[in-house]
């Protein structure tokens, strides 16, 4: 059993019995707890994450998969509630093991293990594979940011300091029964979510930082981009 450190939001390895804390977070911030199923056979994974002092813990399950290829589970909350949070794996869970990091236009401080990119308003398309994190502060005017796919369900969030938008394309169910909110944060989640392969959308910049993040596959993301675009021109 093993008790981590985990004030950087740094990419970790959970097994039964093991415990993170962060008790870094930023009042009125929210934060995404990403957690992906890392066993290599198919154990499930229950993951236990206190938020706050008067209200229980909140149960988060990582579906079982083989070979480090499923979707994430997330839980988004908020520095508001708390400025400490923690996540368990609960023991007699034989063979289970997940990796996790904490998202958000501060974390991961430590990047170690994480594609960390600057998202260029060059309208171009740039590749968005597992454990990518693009980082992009734009000007005050209007930009066009896209995401593509040609896989079922693939899932991305975008963070500004005080909400998330999940976005996803080629939508089968809703993703809900993964992405989850506690406290001050469920009012702060909205989701886009589409049947076709590309999700476009108008994006005002503010000169704060944007954040977006994969909460997808290995396979899910094999075919999958992100562009940002400056429309600055056609307003001048």
């Amino acid at each position: 059993m093993a008790s981590t450190n985990w004030n950087n939001g740094q990419l970790i390895t959970l097994n039964p019995g093991d415990t993170a804390t962060c008790q870094k977070l930023n009042a009125n911030q929210i934060y995404g707890l990403i957690f992906y199923n890392s066993a290599g056979n198919d154990a499930g994974a229950n993951i236990s994450v206190v938020w706050s002092q008067s209200q229980p813990p909140a149960p988060v399950y990582v579906p079982g998969t083989t070979g480090n290829q499923g979707l994430a589970s997330v839980l988004f909350v908020n520095g508001s509630d708390t400025t400490t949070v923690s996540a368990a794996m609960l023991q007699s869970q034989p063979g289970a093991q997940v990796q996790t990091y904490i998202a958000s236009v501060k974390m991961p401080v430590d990047t170690s293990g994480i594609n960390n990119q600057p998202l260029q308003a060059d309208g171009q398309t740039h590749a968005f594979s597992k454990f990518t994190r693009y980082y992009t502060v734009p000007a005050s005017h209007w930009y066009q940011a896209q995401i593509q796919s040609t896989i079922n369900q693939f899932i991305t969030i975008q963070f500004t300091e005080q909400t998330a938008t999940v976005n996803v394309v080629n939508s089968l169910v809703d993703p809900g029964t993964l992405i989850q909110a506690v406290g001050s944060a469920v009012g702060q989640v909205t989701k886009n979510i589409v049947k076709n392969q590309t999700l476009s959308w108008p994006l005002q910049g503010n000169g704060q930082q944007i954040v977006f993040v994969n909460a997808d596959s290995v396979q899910n993301s094999q075919s999958a981009s992100i562009s940002l675009q400056s429309l600055s021109a056609l307003y001048s």
